[in-house]
């Protein structure tokens, strides 16, 4: 199956896209079908493990992968060396009608994990495939979970780089050490003086740089992303709403062919796309229900069909959701515009140039039908995780709290009853002192390590051993940048 570009100047095979990342024409790649799933092999997922699952999913879209290719690759992914959860991305059931999808039990803690421990196993393939004898250079920007995920993923494969970029002062404590105390001799971390938005347009034009594309090559690199643009991120991603449903199905909760609605929060859009793609193969999703955080700049879309980035900048609690570019919307848009790639540039150059597009009314009402959105502020939050604590012994990171919150506004509107799915994106105690000012109202003075201890003496949840070890391992990786001199920062830490 061939892929396209969303701005319409490019086709590629799967391990050319996984590779190229981004399209020479700044789109990014989409597939050019969707594989139907029939409700017979949806029934049939429920007596697969995870791995099977990822498997019968991901050669609808890797068809220049073969299976025995894709089953190693996915094995080397999910293995228990680096899940700690058997079931991988487990279902918990938080009330009658709702449950947690956790997608945070790999190394990193964070969901990007479910994608980023399988990239690195596929983009070598591709690299194979397409005879691509130079090192591989992967540049990341991260808004807090991406570059910890990608730097593990990466770590010391053979013919690979990792660069990472992620915004000074714009993440947590705990993402930020995790960052700069990675090991390995291909990894390198960089913080941009800057917000996120920054870090990804500045990554975004480094890989549309000839000047930097040939310096690079001069050195014998070549550039690929890790990014959720890059579709070998994506890909990995619809597999988790497929295994969710069939959970729901193996448990009873839910019958065959019965919707379910999908809460997810959202800052890049890639994680709630996925769901759209998973939906476009026939999976019975009612509504996905899109969750900012104050950076509501996708609720606002949602509602009025006007995309606009003129509005402040917010350093929120879920700092992983502080963005005001979403760069994987466009892949929607894409389909809302009926593939119409010229379309797509008209307002992507709007976006750049202006701050803003509108996709009209009709497009708008068409988005409705599958979308809603909302936002939580901080205080909305904070009250969701002591809410859920205490109504359902559940614990919350503030991302998934989001999530939360907007679920229980969406009911409340819609007095929709469908049963509901929260995508959990992150450990709580990669957020502790937020979580701890939410149970308590005691934040532990910042401190993410007294936080973590008191939480869970207060809870019983275990403290991951990840943040355990994290307290004493060397800070490795201390290079700053401004936003205009990340190519020359890139050429620096590789010298």
């Amino acid at each position: 199956m061939p892929f396209f570009s969303t701005r319409g100047e490019s086709v590629v095979t799967a391990s050319q896209a996984i590779l190229r990342g981004i399209a020479p024409d700044g789109g990014l790649y989409v597939p050019a079908m969707f594989h139907n799933v029939r409700p017979e092999r949806l029934t049939s997922l429920t007596e697969m493990n995870y791995e099977q699952r990822a498997v019968a999913v991901l050669k609808r879209f890797l068809e220049d992968f073969s299976v025995r290719e894709i089953e190693d690759a996915v094995h080397a992914a999910y293995s228990p060396e680096r899940f700690t959860a058997p079931e991988i991305a487990p279902m918990k059931q938080m009330d009658g009608a709702t449950w947690s999808l956790e997608l945070f039990h790999g190394p990193t803690l964070a969901f990007k994990d479910m994608a980023l421990q399988l990239l690195p196993h596929l983009l070598r393939l591709s690299a194979e495939k397409n005879g691509e004898n130079r090192e591989i250079c992967i540049l990341v920007a991260t808004s807090g979970d991406t570059g910890k995920a990608a730097l593990e993923g990466f770590r010391d494969v053979p013919g690979t780089s990792c660069t990472v970029f992620y915004p000074l002062d714009g993440v947590s404590d705990v993402q930020r050490l995790q960052m700069v105390t990675t090991g390995g001799s291909n990894t390198h971390v960089i913080a941009v003086k800057g917000n996120f938005d920054d870090a990804q347009t500045g990554v975004k034009e480094l890989f549309t740089s000839e000047e930097f594309r040939n310096q690079m090559a001069e050195k014998g690199r070549v550039l690929s992303s890790a990014n959720s643009i890059n579709l070998g991120r994506l890909v990995p991603q619809v597999v988790y709403y497929f295994s969710a449903y069939a959970e729901l199905l193996k448990n009873h909760a839910i019958a065959a062919g019965d919707p379910v609605n999908f809460c997810v929060p959202t800052g890049n859009f890639g994680n709630i796309l996925a769901g759209y793609y998973a939906r476009c193969m026939g999976l019975p999703v009612n509504k996905l229900i899109c969750a900012s955080n104050r950076n509501n700049v996708l609720t606002d879309f949602f509602n009025t069909g006007i995309y606009s980035t003129h509005r402040t900048f917010f350093k929120t609690i879920s700092p992983s959701m502080d963005i005001l570019v979403s760069s994987n919307l466009e892949r929607l848009l894409y389909e809302a515009a009926d593939r119409d790639g010229g379309l797509i540039r008209t307002w992507m150059n709007l976006l750049k140039e202006s701050g803003s597009y509108s996709v009209g009314e009709q497009r708008r009402d068409w988005l409705l039908d599958t979308f809603w959105g909302d936002c939580a502020d901080n205080k909305d939050t904070l009250g969701e995780i002591k809410a859920r604590w205490e109504q359902d012994h559940y614990l919350m990171d503030p991302h998934t709290a989001v999530a939360g919150h907007v679920l229980r506004q969406y009911r409340k509107m819609t007095g929709d009853d469908t049963p509901s799915v929260i995508v959990a994106t992150a450990s709580p105690y990669k957020f502790a002192a937020d979580v701890l000012n939410a149970l308590t109202g005691d934040n532990a003075g910042g401190d993410p390590f007294i936080a973590s201890e008191k939480i869970q003496e207060l809870t019983g949840v275990p403290m991951p051993e990840q943040v355990l070890k994290l307290r004493d391992l060397p800070i490795r990786h201390t290079a700053e940048c401004f936003k205009d001199r990340m190519g020359q920062a890139v050429l620096d830490v590789m010298a």
